[in-house]
């Protein structure tokens, strides 16, 4: 079975207390949940991580070359996670960045990731159904779906 890796940065292991007026009620839980039933029908099973430490994100990327693909969320890391960064350059799947909240709608310094131009995919400010349209995006950009 392949495996799609979930991977979330700082603080996202509260999500659902939160800011649940910026992020949402729904539980990091809820959503590895969600991600797993929206890739089921490919055969994917879900490896989901979360830490709040850049250097154990490091670790989980270069460690899971073998996956399909991936889902990251980075979190405060998308602005200033430079080793983060250079593990997802030599990262050899697509991958896709996820944001809860529509950073261009908040503070500036939310207003550049330094890993999007490195991703597959950008997806920002769709709440958790963000993490269900990677998944699907992944699998088209796999070939486990078709259009």
């Amino acid at each position: 079975m392949s495996e799609l890796l979930l991977l979330n940065g700082p603080n996202l292991g509260i999500l659902g207390r939160r800011e649940p007026d910026i992020y949402g009620s729904e539980t990091l839980a809820d959503i590895e949940q969600a991600v797993a039933e929206e890739v089921a029908e490919f055969g994917w099973k879900v490896v989901a991580r979360q830490h709040d430490c850049e250097g154990e994100m490091v670790r989980t990327v270069q460690d899971s070359y073998h996956v399909v693909g991936a889902i990251l969320n980075p979190g405060a890391l998308m602005m200033a996670g430079w080793s983060l960064r250079d593990a997802l350059a030599n990262f050899p799947r697509p991958w896709i960045e996820v944001h809860l909240s529509n950073v261009w709608a908040r503070e500036q310094f939310r207003h550049q990731s330094i890993l999007g131009s490195l991703a597959d995919g950008v997806i920002f400010g769709l709440g958790a159904q963000g993490y269900r349209l990677a998944a699907r995006g992944l699998a088209h950009r796999t070939g486990a779906a078709t259009p």
